[in-house]
């Protein structure tokens, strides 16, 4: 453990501080200061001989936190990363994206701030990747097995990553131009900038994993082409099924779903070639009224990209109720707790409204110029209009991020053959295989829309599937089973 009264020494969290609103607003950079690494001892030192860590239950990858915790306090960096990539491909992404269930279960969390989790394991990364200690880690012998890993989200790159460590060809496909899956393409830059994938993908390539961007799989490469190449397929390919609105109006330009909006900006900051005569990319909030509907993740990056467009005003529509401002009582510790939180993007500017519903768009020429809409409330688990709550609010540009229904289903999945869960994802067994013999899944596309870290913790688990299928055995860890869902 680290300094046994390091949590009475040291009795709040402390993060980094934003930077200021005005200047961040000015760029695309993490919004977040240098954190030193006195105060991020101080921090790791709170962590407590707490007997039974609750982190671990709260963590899908099973990080060794109160160790790497422990080594952080001693100025033992080298080992931390160790210790946190032993469990963890990319903690550069869940250090930055992961809204950290670890700390929701924290046990100082009882009764006090809980440890800093999120941050001390960030800072690990990065100082490693300073010292140029996260290096290519090559496979001890090769198989002579190929396997194809289809989608470059978290959870097809750890798989690949831990094939190819075991000694498999491994390749992936993207049907993007680029590889990063929604972390290249969903996630604004300035909540994780670009350049963290890039030099991961560089140490990936070096240990041997084979990268095919713009080739989409059932199409430019058939089902049965695939099948007679590879001896293994991981679909990876998450759940890109946008839920969408079939509301009134809703065939107007100007309406869209928040990933036909979010990839532009980030093409902008990749340096590609689309904007217009006016400077500004196919779709753009500058100077334009500007309604997300959905109160999530998604939503708020959707807010931070209209704030540095220059939107002229955002409103955010949340169906649900406005949480409480301490943990409410339906998610008791160590639950990840229902509470008010305020993001970066939330702290830029923009009204968010909570307890309405959009029941009409409404435009003129083709194109939408606003909204009518109704607060509700909950009844018997329904939700019930609020009568003489109706109003109308302008809007140029309406951005629908309400969350994913699933992975598609045409073209590659029908193809394949394999069998649907009731809820639609693709079914697996315990070894993460479908059933088609051969090909297995991870991440959103068997889970359904989920957390960046159990993403890479299926892909860990489906990589010692698969090698177990190849090889009778397998030595890579998998520390989790699919959800459980009913499978099959």
């Amino acid at each position: 453990m680290a300094d046994p009264r390091g949590f009475l020494k040291h009795t709040s969290k402390e993060l980094p501080v934003r930077r200021p609103v005005p200047l961040r607003l000015k760029d695309w950079k993490e919004v977040y200061e240098d954190f030193s690494h006195d105060k991020l001892q101080d921090q790791a030192s709170r962590c407590m001989d707490c007997g039974i860590p609750f982190c671990h239950n709260g963590c899908p990858l099973g990080n060794l936190i109160p160790e790497w915790n422990d080594l952080v306090y001693r100025d033992r960096w080298r080992d931390a990363i160790e210790r946190l990539h032993a469990t963890n491909n990319f903690p550069e992404f869940t250090g930055r994206l992961c809204p950290a269930p670890c700390e929701a279960s924290c046990v100082l969390g009882i009764n006090q701030d809980p440890v800093t989790i999120k941050q001390v394991e960030v800072e690990i990364i990065d100082n490693a990747f300073d010292e140029g200690w996260v290096v290519p880690k090559m496979p001890d012998v090769q198989t002579g097995k190929k396997v194809a890993v289809v989608g470059s989200g978290p959870a097809g790159l750890a798989a690949a990553q831990q094939l190819t460590r075991a000694g498999h060809t491994v390749t992936v496909f993207e049907r993007a131009d680029r590889i990063g899956g929604l972390l290249r393409y969903g996630i604004p830059e300035f909540k994780m900038e670009k350049r963290h994938i890039d030099r991961r993908l560089e140490q990936m390539a070096a240990e041997g994993t084979q990268f095919r961007p713009g080739v989409n799989v059932g199409v430019d490469i058939t089902v049965a082409q695939l099948r007679l190449n590879y001896d293994a397929v991981v679909l990876a390919g998450g759940a890109t099924a946008w839920r969408d609105l079939p509301i009134p109006g809703r065939e107007l330009d100007g309406i869209h779903q928040a990933m036909e909006f979010l990839p532009w900006a980030n093409r902008v900051q990749l340096g590609d070639d689309v904007l217009d005569e006016n400077g500004q990319p196919p779709i753009t909030a500058k100077d334009k009224h500007v309604i997300i509907i959905g109160g999530g993740d998604t939503g708020a990056d959707c807010l931070g990209t209209s704030h540095r467009q220059g939107a002229a005003s955002i409103h955010q529509f949340e169906i649900m109720p406005r949480p409480p401002e301490t943990r409410a009582d339906s998610t008791p510790w160590p639950t990840y707790p229902l509470m008010f939180r305020v993001s970066s993007a939330h702290e830029e500017g923009g009204e968010r409204v909570f307890s309405v519903n959009t029941e009409q768009f409404t435009g003129e020429n083709g194109h939408v110029t606003g909204l009518r809409a109704h607060e509700v409330k909950m009844n018997a688990g329904k939700f019930e209009k609020v009568e003489g709550t109706d109003f109308e609010l302008k809007a140029d540009l309406v951005l629908l991020a309400m969350g994913f229904v699933g992975p598609e289903k045409e073209g590659l999945l029908n193809k394949l053959g394999v069998e649907l869960t009731d809820r639609g994802n693709v079914s697996r067994d315990n070894n993460f295989q479908t059933t088609v013999p051969g090909v297995f899944v991870a991440g959103d596309m068997g889970r359904g829309q989920s957390l960046i870290v159990w993403a890479i913790a299926e892909g860990r688990a489906a990589a010692a599937g698969v090698d177990r299928y190849l090889m009778g055995n397998t030595a890579l860890p998998a520390v989790i089973k699919p959800t459980a869902a009913p499978q099959r």
